[in-house]
């Protein structure tokens, strides 16, 4: 696994063995495709990685020009190899990892952010409901991008409290689907 562009491209991503599912470099890839042909707020800005596991994508922004990132991870091997990524990358005073559930770091966390991350565990229970309480956390503002990778089989609204999905794409098993702000929430 590997920085796919930026300024730290092509440098290597330590993963925790076992422990998680790292979005795959081709997903990734995509995921940062649309968000740039959407012209989603990028560079400058603040991003959080949910259930970040190795961090590769709040990492990912960091390396094309987001100018912060929060990581929220429960797993203790998987905080420190976050830690360990940030460090290893140039960007330890650019990321704060925190060791917290998604549901209670959203209490923690100061929004707004321009893009929200969540690449939950496909056995997550209640995927649709976590993604609710992202959407109503008051963590977004008018302008967030919300991307959800989940799993194929499983099928997300076309919106979700003033968050319309504009882009959705397959990967295999693997589903993204990527949310904004409606317009007239958006005013």
């Amino acid at each position: 696994m590997r920085i796919i562009s930026g300024t730290a491209k092509g440098r290597q991503l330590k993963a925790p063995k076992g422990r998680t599912r790292p979005t795959s470099d081709l997903v990734r890839g995509a995921i940062f495709d649309m968000l740039a042909s959407m012209g989603a707020p990028l560079v400058g800005g603040r991003v959080l990685d949910l259930y970040a596991g190795s961090g590769a994508l709040g990492l990912e922004a960091l390396s094309r020009g987001a100018r912060w990132a929060d990581f929220v991870e429960q797993d203790p091997l998987a905080v420190q190899t976050i830690k360990q990524n940030l460090e290893a990358l140039g960007f330890a005073d650019r990321g704060r990892v925190y060791r917290l559930t998604a549901r209670k770091a959203l209490r923690v966390v100061e929004g707004p952010y321009d893009i929200i991350f969540m690449d939950p565990p496909y056995n997550l229970p209640n995927l649709v409901g976590a993604v609710e309480e992202v959407v109503r956390s008051g963590r977004t503002g008018p302008g967030t991008v919300l991307v959800v990778e989940h799993p194929r089989t499983v099928a997300l609204p076309d919106e979700l409290d003033g968050f319309v999905r504009v882009r959705q794409r397959t990967y295999g098993g693997t589903a993204v689907s990527i949310y904004t702000r409606g317009e007239e929430d958006a005013r």
